[in-house]
């Protein structure tokens, strides 16, 4: 991104509706952006030494959950920083049971990143099922 993209992001703190509303519509710029940028919708992840993909279920759910959160939202602006440096934490667990989202998906890997005044994000990308493909899931940061 070029200086003259760069711009204040006011991103609400309360918990109010319409913090969440806005702070959903912060998010969706923030892909929608990163897309402009990324014509190939992925980024190649140094710890996994692979290519994770952005889908439309990966703004979904990261909309839904991180909207939540002041927190994750301010995450969420350093998407590229995330995808591309964050490090895989334990072994690979089977999707959830009963979330139809992960139901493509033979494994979820979790991957946290450090943030400077955040404190930890975690990734939570998916393997699909028969083609091994990366696609990021979801992005929030952790409480600490």
């Amino acid at each position: 991104m070029d200086p003259q993209d760069y711009k204040i992001i006011n991103v609400p703190m309360g918990s109010t509706k319409e913090d969440i509303k806005a702070r959903e519509a912060i998010i969706s710029d923030v892909y929608r952006k990163w897309y402009e940028a990324n014509p190939s919708k992925a980024a190649y992840n140094t710890d996994l030494r692979e290519v994770i993909n952005v889908r439309f279920l990966s703004i979904t759910e990261t909309m839904r959950h991180a909207a939540k959160s002041y927190l994750s939202t301010l995450a969420v602006l350093q998407l590229d920083l995330i995808l591309k440096n964050a490090y895989q934490v334990g072994e690979p667990v089977p999707p959830k049971a009963g979330i139809k989202n992960q139901s493509e998906f033979s494994e979820m890997i979790i991957m946290e990143c450090p943030l400077v005044g955040i404190g930890i994000a975690k990734l939570t990308v998916g393997v699909k099922k028969k083609t091994e493909m990366k696609i990021q899931y979801c992005i929030t940061a952790l409480s600490t």
